[in-house]
């Protein structure tokens, strides 16, 4: 096998959900696919690579800084949903219920792993609540230990703010990522949000 083979099946195989075997059969069926496959998907992420962005207010991907949804004048700024990556950002727009504004943190806190508040957006998030008309911030972050960690450390830090603290109830699973679960169940979470302060 060529080395250019082999260098793309190693890049591939950095993938999330796949390994040598899976990295193997896409590089194929792209190598065999060269014009309708592998070259507009190197095109597509060519332009991804120079043009896509973090937006500097929420934390989101857009070509832009602010973000689309940052910018939108629709959206609803006394409504601040945190959540820790912005695959759960798009997994919330799908549902096309929440209408007010995000905060991506980055990750959770994580005493094992060494990640503190300093390491994700938290710092951003309560000068953003203090300087703007946030009136809830809703925290949309997994039942994990270091997602719900992270959820009290933020009440806590948001306390006597005069800013409504929720967290996103009914119908996520414990343990559960926001990514992987159905529309419908992120709306009844949504509007079942119970009181963090």
């Amino acid at each position: 096998m060529s080395s250019d083979i082999e260098r793309l099946i190693q890049q591939l195989a950095k993938l999330p959900g796949l390994g040598p075997r899976s990295a193997r059969r896409a590089a194929l069926h792209m190598l065999k696919r060269r014009e309708t496959l592998m070259l507009p998907l190197v095109q597509a992420m060519t332009a991804a690579a120079e043009h896509v962005l973090v937006c500097a207010e929420c934390g989101n991907l857009d070509t832009k800084s602010p973000c689309a949804i940052c910018a939108d004048p629709a959206r609803d700024p006394a409504a601040l949903c945190v959540i820790e990556d912005v695959s759960d950002l798009w997994a919330l727009e799908r549902t096309s219920f929440f209408k007010g504004r995000y905060h991506v943190l980055g990750g959770t806190l994580s005493a094992l792993d060494g990640v503190g508040p300093d390491e994700l957006r938290i710092p951003q998030l309560i000068a953003r609540v203090h300087a703007s008309q946030v009136r809830e911030v809703i925290l949309a972050l997994s039942f994990t230990v270091d997602g719900q960690t992270t959820a009290h450390y933020i009440a806590d830090r948001l306390a006597g703010s005069g800013v409504g603290v929720t967290g996103i109830a009914h119908g996520v699973p414990l343990g559960g990522e926001l990514d992987y679960i159905d529309e419908a169940t992120l709306v009844t979470a949504l509007k079942a949000r119970r009181d963090l302060g």
